[in-house]
């Protein structure tokens, strides 16, 4: 008797353990749960973190569409917090985001604000003297996709540089980088530094706009090595392994989160006769050209919102449909060497911005000597390795 009454006092002890070890089981599982749906929020949204750096003075703000808050633009929510705005900077495509890739953008008024845009694309890419009098502060909020030939860092660069000149703080309102979750392709070499590549790093840098501008400045790499006075407000919330829908696309051509997956491995075609979608609403999602008939996919590029004059205009076009393509974390060449190998004058594949875009001669190269993907991945491999390196010294988030 007195053994079965142990033994149900043993049994009901381990009950009453499990029931208590569940319940605070559950309870951190549910604080986990909580952890991980935060909110990830822009350095936009911490308003009072910048607007004690800005209040009482002059400033200028380098914006476009995608520099929102609560889908408002950031200088009409300023302007309405009675903030000093004097002059807006605008990148690729403009202050309202309407214009190409690569068109010309001029100078002009705002028509909701009434405000100065100063165009920094084209000729002007770094502002001028004359152009930041007045001044107290900039302001940098641009959605930057993390891939080294989307201009905006380089827009970043000449900001900085022009604002160090003049003696002017720049504060940059970070924002999260879809392509944050890896490190890829091959290194700038000097020889090919431009308006698309102007700092040796691979083409996919796994780091924010404002952890690359930190870079920038810890590198010496504004003119005779100067420093800028220079603040990142930080995202709250987040870190690079995140995944994190844009609310407005970054430019017309990156309609959504599959075409900026795809970007850093499609982009290449805009060196080569074969388009990459752009006069569809595919743009980055497919790739094709009328010479390329023995792939089983099919569009015919027409102006739209993102291309007035797209490559192959009202032309079929033969390729291939990577919309349902896994996620990427990492550079796919596969498709190019595809495209190259199917393309019957192999002479004329290849033009002078390829090489630009790549960063080097030798992408190109190894495609033509028939290297796999896999030997050209391996090759990017000790370039990859020093970035890292110099990477880890800038991170602001895990």
């Amino acid at each position: 008797m007195i053994k079965r009454l142990n033994s149900l006092l043993i049994l009901l002890m381990i009950s009453v353990s499990t029931l208590i070890f569940g319940s605070c089981e559950q309870q951190a599982q549910k604080k986990e749960v909580k952890k991980e749906i935060k909110e990830i929020k822009p350095g936009a949204y911490q308003i009072n973190e910048y607007l004690k750096l800005i209040d009482g003075k002059k400033v200028g703000i380098v914006a476009n569409p995608s520099s929102e808050l609560n889908g408002t633009s950031l200088v009409d929510t300023l302007i309405s917090l009675d903030q000093d705005i004097v002059r807006i900077f605008s990148p690729e495509h403009g202050f309202r985001g309407k214009a190409d890739a690569g068109a010309k953008i001029d100078d002009e008024v705002d028509a909701k604000t009434g405000l100065k845009v100063i165009s920094l694309y084209g000729k002007n890419r770094k502002p001028k003297n004359e152009q930041l009098e007045g001044i107290d502060v900039m302001i940098f909020d641009l959605q930057d996709v993390g891939v080294r030939f989307y201009t905006y860092i380089s827009t970043l660069h000449y900001v900085m540089e022009a604002c160090a000149e003049n003696n002017i703080p720049v504060i940059v309102l970070d924002r999260p980088n879809p392509n944050a979750h890896y490190v890829d392709g091959p290194m700038l070499e000097e020889k090919y530094k431009s308006f698309v590549g102007m700092h040796k790093v691979p083409i996919v840098y796994g780091m924010t706009i404002g952890e690359y501008g930190e870079m920038i400045n810890g590198e010496g790499w504004l003119k005779d090595g100067m420093k800028c006075d220079y603040t990142v407000v930080k995202i709250q919330n987040y870190n690079h392994a995140m995944k994190y829908k844009l609310p407005v696309r970054p430019s017309p051509n990156l309609p959504n989160e599959k075409s900026i997956n795809l970007y850093p491995s499609l982009c290449y075609f805009e060196g080569t006769p074969v388009s990459a979608g752009r006069g569809t609403e595919m743009q980055f999602q497919i790739f094709g050209a009328p010479q390329l008939e023995g792939m089983d996919f099919e569009f015919t590029p027409q102006p739209n919102f993102g291309s007035k004059k797209p490559k192959f205009n009202g032309e079929k076009c033969y390729g291939k449909d990577l919309r349902n393509e896994e996620y990427l974390s990492e550079i796919n060449i596969s498709w190019v060497i595809e495209a190259y190998n199917a393309y019957p004058d192999k002479d004329k594949f290849f033009n002078q911005f390829f090489k630009k875009l790549a960063g080097t001669e030798k992408l190109q190269q190894q495609i033509i000597e028939g290297k796999s993907a896999a030997e050209i991945k391996d090759s990017w491999k000790e370039g990859l390795d020093k970035f890292k390196t110099v990477r880890a010294k800038y991170l602001l988030y895990k």
